[in-house]
């Protein structure tokens, strides 16, 4: 495809009746929905059909014989002084060369401006340029296309940075809260050898002395007149080896129970629940109010079950240890579909903050095991007003 128009000669007084233009181009012109116009090389028009006029505001014979630089290409962007020497356009088709420019505006009529592609081909007559074919398309829609398309790449990337530094944050927060359950675990150990080592230990080896010294009394050949007596020790030896079993086999108990309470397998959940409120506000001397309202045959899978139980554990764990506070509320409902849990106290309370803060491993940890079953932990509070924990998981997953 040539990129210039090799045609008779145009002087600038005769292009308005020239049949050259006037039979071959016009239909061409006018069927067109893109502006096109001619310019001599003046810069002057010499034709423009009616769609270039009616996207620039004008009738054509108003814009016939206008310098087309002044009339539509005068201002820039910014509303800078656009000079026709400076112009892309009118310098490339003065030397004979084609043009396309898209990253500007052209001015209508009234002043507004829009963004256009602005496409030029120099007429050529045996080698002398005599002018150019112009054409101008809006392209706001596609501007505007652009712009939106630019935008919501901007706040998919500002969308995206956000989301990387949340699981960032959340992976480091879980990194903590793993190393935090690992050290809570091994403090937990060595709490369970002491108690082993202290209570059961100490039992195993007082019971131990007593066998020894009953099998050393009864290898020995016995006086007559000392056996009723050798008999009442033996009686003593017995009794006392009685109760250090009955000891250590409730430490015993006790170590079981606290690894993993036998009533919650015996019982079940909201007894397990029960149970240990009670044990805690006997404990912690605290004033108890009580409610339970459990739709008949609800129970929860015993992961979930256990899962309840650990969060219920930790949040009265929350209330002794930071709390202060003289009384506890728990209210626990459910039904076929949900199961809500609630300890409110009335102690000193803190700030919101407190428990989203990045320390905070006990609420990090009954938040996990919730959401791990579909669940979720909600904490409310304000200092010197208490705080209330509710526990909300689906009894049916």
């Amino acid at each position: 495809m040539s990129s210039s128009l090799e045609i008779p000669a145009l002087h600038e007084g005769q292009s308005l009746a020239h049949p050259l233009w006037r039979d071959r181009l016009a239909l061409l012109l006018e069927s067109t929905g893109e502006g096109m116009f001619g310019v001599n090389l003046a810069g002057r028009c010499i034709f423009i059909n009616a769609a270039g006029a009616r996207m620039l505001g004008y009738e054509p014979v108003e814009v016939i014989g206008r310098n087309m630089h002044e009339l539509i290409h005068h201002t820039r962007q910014d509303g800078q002084p656009y000079l026709e020497s400076d112009c892309p356009i009118f310098n490339a088709f003065r030397r004979g060369q084609s043009c396309r420019i898209d990253n500007e505006v052209l001015w209508r009529r009234d002043g507004t401006s829009f963004p256009a592609e602005y496409t030029s081909h120099p007429v050529v007559d045996n080698g002398m340029v005599l002018g150019a074919m112009a054409t101008i398309v809006d392209i706001t829609p596609r501007k505007q296309a652009a712009d939106a398309l630019r935008r919501a790449k901007e706040e998919l990337e500002v969308r995206v940075e956000e989301r990387t530094r949340e699981l960032s944050d959340a992976l480091a927060q879980m990194r903590k809260l793993s190393a935090w359950l690992d050290s809570a675990r091994e403090d937990e150990r060595t709490r369970i050898a002491r108690e082993v080592h202290d209570e059961l230990g100490s039992l195993l080896v007082a019971l131990k002395m007593d066998v020894n010294w009953v099998a050393k009394r009864l290898g020995e050949a016995p006086v007559p007149e000392e056996a009723d007596a050798l008999r009442e020790r033996l009686r003593c030896k017995c009794h006392n080896m009685g109760r250090l079993i009955e000891n250590a086999v409730e430490n015993v108990g006790r170590i079981i129970t606290d690894l993993r309470p036998s009533i919650l397998d015996h019982q079940g959940l909201w007894a397990a629940l029960e149970w240990q409120a009670q044990e805690f506000v006997q404990s912690a001397e605290l004033a108890l109010t009580w409610h339970m309202e459990v739709q008949a045959g609800v129970e929860l899978p015993e992961p979930a079950a256990m899962a309840v139980f650990r969060i219920f554990q930790e949040m009265l764990s929350n209330v002794g240890r930071h709390a202060q506070a003289s009384a506890v509320s728990i209210r626990i409902e459910a039904d076929a579909r949900q199961l809500r849990l609630s300890v409110r106290d009335n102690g000193r309370g803190a700030t919101p903050e407190a428990f989203e803060a990045a320390t905070a491993y006990g609420v990090m940890g009954m938040r996990e095991r919730a959401r791990h079953f579909g669940g979720q932990v909600a904490i409310e509070s304000q200092p010197g007003r208490g705080a209330i924990f509710v526990l909300l998981m689906p009894v049916t997953p």
